[in-house]
């Protein structure tokens, strides 16, 4: 289809799946590990919440259950909210890492662009990147408006073209420029130059 609807280019499916349920958490080890986060003492520690050497020491080891206010204590002195006290870290997990090498993207081709669709490897994108040639040359070339959820960034890395939106006037942007847009508003690109321009779009996917 023309346009750029990263609907279609990334053929996303909405997936439905359950939460595991979390462990009970440890109050005792969590209170350890935010003191140890900030490389406190115990003795720091309890300086920091008003309460005594002791009183942390057995919080921490599990042999007294404190009282509200001894948790807000510990709270205000770790500079947290009571709720974070019964907050689980984030679990140390492998963050994703996609390099895409020039000309290695998935390449999808319409009437109007030729997308070079980026970060491939990555399965769950909260946006897409994608690098694209304009083939376009005016409006006529469009089957109407391109429209889709999110919000797009448009940067022009060769070549000149023009940016028509629904409500405003065209604009028309050389190498550098860049465009921010709600991309629920009607938009197309065209090259205005004498070969197709090149531009990088990314789009928010959610």
């Amino acid at each position: 289809m023309a346009g750029h609807d990263p609907r279609a280019l990334l053929r996303l499916r909405r997936e439905g799946g359950g939460e595991e349920e979390a462990p009970p958490l440890d109050l005792g080890s969590r209170v350890r590990e935010l003191r140890r986060a900030r490389d406190w003492t115990l003795e720091q520690a309890a300086r920091e919440a008003g309460l005594a050497r002791s009183t942390l020491s057995k919080i921490e080891n599990g042999q007294m259950s404190p009282t509200y206010g001894a948790l807000r204590k510990l709270a205000v002195g770790l500079g947290i909210s009571v709720p974070q006290l019964f907050t689980p870290a984030p679990r140390a997990e492998a963050r994703p890492l996609s390099v895409t090498r020039a000309g290695e993207g998935e390449a999808h081709v319409t009437a109007t662009y030729e997308h070079e669709l980026l970060a491939e490897g990555v399965a769950r994108k909260r946006m897409l990147p994608y690098r694209a040639r304009v083939r376009a040359r005016g409006l006529d070339d469009f089957d109407g408006w391109v429209r889709h959820e999110g919000e797009e960034f448009l940067l022009v890395l060769t070549g000149r073209v023009r940016l028509y939106t629904e409500f405003h006037e065209p604009v028309e942007m050389g190498r550098g420029d860049s465009a921010y847009y709600d991309a629920a508003m009607g938009h197309n690109v065209v090259s205005v130059s004498q070969d197709d321009a090149t531009v990088l779009w990314v789009t928010s996917l959610g």
